[in-house]
């Protein structure tokens, strides 16, 4: 396990939450925690590093005051250490699905997973939806193959989408010739579903029936996915700096979030293959962070 700086942060904070807890917690301390040392993960905390260190400038450090630490853990293997250790701390994860931060909040004593909260790796399925929408440009329906990792997201997808649950006994390929009728496939990180096993039999699936699939990564658009956004580093890490600071400044944790901040990727040679006329509307759809370049 890597720690990559600390930085500290202490301070009184004009704030009723603050005030309420004063007797108990003066400030706070920022460590950034990582699983690995890959270029990719120093990227990560090196950015995320310097969005963080404004914190400190804001308020006086008193080395008196306790402070209680909070752990931004970068990636799964982080999040998992951190949830486990029993300091009195607050776990703000990135660069990790939804699926697998729900299972390591579940696994944890109450009081820690009361005290975790996250920016998802995966796009939202909001954001998805309306990225549907920009392509096709007239109604289409859309189906979505829930597993076991994704039966948390059925109530966001009600009533957008067709929901076909798979079990760990279906044949994929059953599984899609049910979907068939639908003209898009809206995909989402389940292991049980998207794996090495089976990505190879969606894709062509799909291709067949003339359906667009969009992925939950570039990566997947780039394998043979129609379509789909993504947050890059910069994107996330603006997203925890501002959950970060409005935690600081308020007292109370913000919910677990999917990413606010993306941009999108087209596979034009399979929208060509679909018939689909993809304009600027669809291929620059996006939401940035303020100061980040276009």
């Amino acid at each position: 396990m890597r720690w990559i700086g600390a930085l500290v942060l202490a301070a009184s904070i004009a704030s009723a939450a603050h005030a309420a807890n004063a007797a108990k917690v003066d400030g706070f301390r920022f460590q950034i925690v990582t699983g690995d040392d890959s270029a990719q993960t120093r990227r990560i905390a090196d950015d995320l590093y310097k969005r963080l260190a404004p914190l400190v400038a804001q308020f006086r450090t008193e080395l008196a005051q306790r402070r209680r630490l909070v752990y931004v853990a970068i990636g799964p293997v982080a999040l998992r250490d951190v949830a486990r250790r029993a300091d009195d701390c607050v776990v703000i994860s990135a660069f990790t699905s939804s699926q697998v931060w729900r299972a390591v909040a579940a696994s944890a004593k109450p009081a820690r997973a009361a005290a975790m909260t996250a920016v998802f790796a995966e796009p939202a399925p909001a954001d998805q939806l309306q990225l549907v929408s920009l392509l096709y440009k007239r109604p289409v329906r859309v189906a979505a193959i829930i597993g076991a990792e994704t039966g948390h997201l059925k109530p966001v997808l009600r009533g957008a989408a067709l929901i076909e649950e798979m079990t760990p006994d279906d044949d994929i390929n059953r599984v899609l010739n049910r979907i068939a009728p639908n003209e898009v496939l809206l995909a989402m990180p389940d292991s049980g579903i998207y794996n090495a096993d089976n990505i190879r039999n969606i894709l062509l699936s799909t291709y067949r029936h003339k359906q667009g699939v969009i992925g939950f990564s570039a990566d997947m658009v780039k394998a043979g996915a129609l379509a789909s956004t993504y947050s890059d580093i910069e994107d996330i890490n603006a997203q925890v700096a501002e959950m970060t600071t409005a935690f600081v400044a308020s007292g109370e944790l913000p919910a677990p979030q999917f990413p606010r901040y993306f941009s999108t990727l087209v596979n034009e040679g399979v929208a060509r293959s679909l018939d689909l006329d993809v304009d600027d509307a669809a291929r620059k759809f996006a939401r940035h962070p303020s100061g980040k370049a276009r």
